[in-house]
């Protein structure tokens, strides 16, 4: 693998207390082209602004696909991956359903580690802390014809970040908008579904909200997902989650939050969950908490839940789920208890 190293670091200069999600990036990055039917050779190089022809079938038909994934250090200093072929598969999934090449691993796994090492101090120390990787395929074929291109671009880009989120969160249950249906792209990191959430989303948050609980496409009565996270809930002690779907990300922080969850002894159901019974829930006392997951967030409780015009607030209570099962998934994304499951991957 060629690799092309910076001659202007950007890290002296990098404030590593004042970082916002995503907003800053380490010094390199990894490219690999797609061309006459295979990959070429991947390269590191350093990271940079792209020239892109405004023919190029990404701009107008939307061909492109993501995962989203983090490092961490432990405390011997050595860099950790979480699953990190969870979202390999996840990403080759996603590709196969917009019609775009499987990435083998030899250039996303050896790639990755071959980038981390590179940037190992880009790695920010800390509480909430990570370096978040976004690992990119895009069609770059330079034609506008609606047809699946036949040249692809597959990037990974690297972002020292802290919390996604700052304060409480406050959902809003939305009844207009889908963010997927049935045979469509949902299960997909596909960078469409995230752009057609954007307007549903801002309305939401110019109300008031911080995001809005995404429901079923037909009836807008059954539960999928809170903005870009799974969403859980506990009732009577039971740890309640939409079932996947075609329409449903399978979160790799949602399996691995169930996974743990069951070895606790809490009982697990994934089921449909209807927004009459969460409503009732909370009238009779039972729903003793709800959070979101995902690998941005980890897990983060829900304040409160909007639907209509009948607001309830989940009041934080001592024995959280959520607060016990994201110490303990964090615990083991960073290396501090054992790894039983052989989630960790050590670079």
């Amino acid at each position: 693998m060629k690799i092309t190293k910076t001659q202007n670091s950007r890290l002296a200069k990098t404030n590593f207390n004042k970082l916002e999600f995503g907003k800053t990036f380490s010094d390199h990055m990894l490219m690999c082209k797609f061309q006459e039917d295979q990959w070429q050779d991947a390269e590191i190089l350093p990271y940079q602004s792209l020239s892109f022809a405004p023919g190029t079938h990404v701009f107008h038909y939307g061909q492109a696909v993501f995962e989203g994934m983090k490092a961490f250090k432990n405390k011997q200093g050595q860099t950790i991956l979480f699953r990190p072929e969870e979202n390999m598969n996840r990403l080759n999934q996603s590709a196969n359903r917009l019609c775009m090449p499987s990435i083998p691993s030899s250039i996303f796994m050896d790639g990755l580690k071959s980038l981390l090492k590179l940037d190992k101090q880009w790695i920010p120390e800390g509480n909430g802390k990570s370096l978040y990787i976004r690992p990119f395929m895009i069609a770059s074929s330079e034609f506008i014809r609606a047809t699946p291109a036949d040249e692809f671009t597959f990037f990974i880009i690297t972002s020292p970040s802290a919390s996604y989120y700052s304060g409480e969160v406050h959902l809003k249950v939305e009844e207009k908008f889908a963010r997927s249906v049935e045979g469509g792209t949902g299960f997909a990191k596909a960078a469409g579904n995230y752009a057609a959430a954007f307007e549903p989303t801002k309305k939401a948050q110019v109300a008031g909200f911080t995001q809005v609980v995404w429901t079923d496409a037909f009836e807008h009565q059954y539960i999928e997902e809170s903005g870009t996270m799974n969403i859980m809930f506990r009732i009577n002690d039971t740890l309640i989650t939409p079932a996947l779907s075609e329409s449903i990300l399978a979160g790799i922080t949602r399996d691995s939050i169930l996974k743990i969850a069951k070895e606790k002894g809490i009982s697990v159901e994934e089921r449909q969950i209807a927004i009459s019974e969460i409503m009732e829930a909370h009238q009779n006392g039972t729903l003793q908490e709800a959070f979101g997951l995902g690998t941005a967030v980890t897990v983060i409780p829900i304040n409160s839940i909007t639907y209509r015009e009948e607001k309830i607030e989940i009041e934080a209570i001592s024995d959280s789920y959520a607060h016990q099962l994201k110490a303990e998934l964090q615990n083991i994304q960073q290396g501090i208890c054992p790894d039983t499951h052989n989630w960790i991957v050590t670079v």
